[in-house]
């Protein structure tokens, strides 16, 4: 019984992906145009994310920025040692919905609505890698009640709480290639995953022209509890066996810290700069309870990761602005944790956009992302065949990534 039970166990470990593989950031139309900069830079509601004590330097008593983006991924594996080729196309469409209101001259609060880990990776039937994933679909929204303090012009705080709520459901094949059960599956599905944690920021303003800004968003733990697995295409003799059960598993998101400068060069050109901290070390391994009482722990073993990122905007006229950007994320995946559930390596982000001010009181704001992905061979060596507890081979290869999002919203405020 503990051998069948280790195959939901096994199972379980794609499950990691929630907890931060193939993450794209996009919160809001004009920083993601800049480079996804913004903890130092203040042009819309959309700094209520980036970092909550700019929030009462923005011109207007209220603001709100919405928008969304249709986000097109697609990895390509390949082994050429044994001809094994395989692709996932996928497409997403995170939001963000940022407001502010201004109490008092020096008090304003806020509120960001965006959905940070919305994605999905389906590999083709059949392939290679079944016995790791077949397909994942995840999605997160997180809600950020803010309030920023003005102590003098040159100097403020922000902080409040986010509230994290999401689901994930996660399919692969039992056994690896061969396995008396390779062609038999599992579905893990767990909604209603909620959590707490926790955001504070600062903003100093030494000149005219340099703006400085920090801002830590906490690490916050996905409860995953009474989730469900069920079993599909199993033969009849281990039909008794693997039967559909109940688990608990604790997905952790890191911890960050950003800060930032941004320089207004001139009257109508802005750059801004930014570095982020990513301590996905708090992620050694997914542990898992299951309704039996058995437990166990998985290894994933993720590093800090850092992200460098640079944007600039150009205010040619009244009526329009211009934007561009350039980023080089760092992965958290080390070798030999390659797990096709999570295909991502290194990589740089290119972004650009513009808006259009209707009015004094409406903008129209458009962006676009191109994220490229160095290529990448390497393998996942922690798979054991749940049966005989024997390591299963390492699976590995070479991935090819990439994305591509266009996006809209709109600024408004008076």
């Amino acid at each position: 019984m503990r051998k069948i039970l280790s195959l939901t166990l096994s199972a379980l470990v794609g499950v990691s992906a929630f907890a931060g593989g193939y993450r794209v950031a996009i919160q809001g139309q004009r920083q993601l145009a800049m480079g996804h900069t913004g903890v130092a830079v203040i042009n819309s509601a959309e700094v209520t994310f980036f970092n909550p004590a700019g929030m009462v330097y923005l011109d207007k008593k209220f603001n709100l920025s919405v928008g969304a983006n249709a986000l097109f991924s697609k990895t390509r594996f390949q082994n050429s040692q044994y001809n094994w080729e395989a692709s996932t196309d996928n497409f997403g469409t995170p939001f963000s919905i940022y407001a502010t209101y201004q109490l008092t001259d020096w008090l304003t609060a806020g509120l960001a609505v965006y959905s940070p880990y919305g994605s999905s990776v389906e590999w083709d039937k059949g392939w290679e890698g079944a016995h790791l994933v077949n397909n994942i679909d995840l999605k997160a929204i997180f809600v950020q009640p803010s309030l920023a303090v003005k102590l003098s012009d040159q100097f403020s705080l922000g902080g409040g709480l986010i509230y994290a709520t999401g689901g994930v459901e996660f399919n692969r094949n039992l056994q690896y290639p061969g396995g008396v059960l390779q062609n038999s599956n599992v579905t893990l599905d767990a909604s209603g995953i909620s959590a707490w944690g926790y955001n504070i920021g600062m903003m100093v303003t030494p000149t005219e022209k340099v703006r400085l800004g920090l801002n830590y968003r906490s690490k916050i733990v996905m409860e995953a509890r009474d989730g469900d697995a069920s079993y599909s295409d199993v033969p009849d003799y281990a039909a008794s066996l693997l039967q559909d059960t109940k688990f608990d598993a604790d997905l952790p998101l890191p911890a960050e810290l950003t800060t930032g400068l941004s320089v207004q060069i001139t009257d109508k050109w802005l750059v801004a700069f930014d570095y982020n901290y990513t301590m996905w070390s708090a992620y050694k391994a997914l542990d898992i309870s299951f309704a039996n009482g058995s437990s166990s722990s998985n290894p994933r073993n993720y590093k800090n990761s850092s992200t460098y990122r640079v944007g600039t905007q150009y205010e040619a006229n009244n009526k329009f602005t211009f934007r561009a950007g350039w980023y080089f994320d760092e992965s958290p995946v080390q070798d030999g944790y390659f797990a096709p559930e999570t295909p991502r390596n290194d990589s740089m982000g290119f972004t650009g956009g513009l808006t259009y001010q209707v009015t004094d009181k409406l903008g129209i704001d458009a962006s676009f992302l191109y994220l490229h992905f160095d290529e990448i061979d390497n393998s996942y060596n922690h798979s054991t065949d749940p049966l005989t507890q024997l390591p299963n081979p390492n699976f590995g290869g070479t991935y090819k990534s990439s994305v591509f999002s266009p996006g809209i919203g709109i600024t408004y405020g008076f």
